[in-house]
């Protein structure tokens, strides 16, 4: 759609950074508000941000990197570009988890305890990421006929031009905002410490496995291209959100 949102002078303003900028700030006030009602320190809550953040944007570039090989191969400074797009979630979310994880474990923490209070706020980024992919272009869908169906003319858009395609960029961050409704919900009526997060993997998960089959972007296939990467990751993620809700219930009743 507008993949440069405003110009400042010779700045340029990127529509997808700017939204990404959004759902940082948003989802991390939200986790330290309610931080602060559980009695967690200020300052472990800061160090943690500092985590997530640098290791989530090294993860979900670098797994976009490896899908986008071939392209980066030629050019391989645009790597730094990341305020255009081509951030791969489930690349962050899994590095930022296990350096989170890492983190906590170090200073004796409760590593469920604060992957629930963080579940609702990364559904919450989720959607403002999407809505930046939507004005960059980038995660778009394929061809439809469907009087919904979205065209990109901007040049500087990385969507196909003059097609009407599916918007798969709302698709997943209206999914993403009912998550973040439904979490919080959930969240004052949980059983057990690790419920909201497993059911945070478990839901992003089917949502994002069904939108894949929608999108037409380059993002890798796994056996024979029955699968994209992304498909092959939720599967793993969503099978092992079930054995953990499971588990951490049959623990919570003995």
């Amino acid at each position: 759609m507008y993949p440069i949102l405003f110009r400042l002078g010779s700045l340029n303003i990127y529509a997808y950074g700017f939204f990404v900028a959004i759902g940082f700030v948003l989802g991390f006030f939200i986790a330290f508000r309610r931080g602060r009602e559980e009695g967690i320190p200020f300052e472990r809550m800061v160090d943690l941000l500092f985590c997530i953040v640098l290791s989530a944007i090294i993860g979900s570039r670098s797994l976009f990197f490896l899908v986008n090989f071939e392209h980066y191969r030629d050019y391989p400074l645009q790597i730094f570009r990341i305020w255009e797009g081509g951030l791969v979630f489930y690349g962050g979310l899994i590095l930022a988890v296990a350096v989170s994880f890492g983190y906590l474990r170090w200073n004796r923490l409760s590593v469920w305890k604060f992957a629930d209070l963080f579940s609702p706020s990364i559904a919450l980024g989720l959607f403002f990421g999407r809505i930046g992919c939507f004005f960059a272009g980038c995660c778009y869908g394929k061809e439809t006929s469907l009087p919904w169906g979205i065209t990109f003319i901007d040049p500087n858009s990385l969507a196909r031009l003059n097609f009407s395609l599916h918007p798969t960029q709302l698709y997943e961050a209206l999914g993403s905002l009912a998550i973040f409704f439904f979490l919080n919900w959930k969240r004052k009526r949980k059983t057990f410490e690790g419920q909201i997060f497993w059911l945070f993997l478990l839901l992003y998960s089917a949502i994002r496995f069904l939108i894949e089959f929608l999108r037409d972007d380059p993002r890798g296939f796994l056996f024979g291209g029955i699968l994209s990467t992304s498909q092959g990751i939720g599967i793993f993620l969503a099978l092992t959100s079930l054995f953990m809700l499971f588990y951490l219930k049959r623990v919570q009743r003995r």
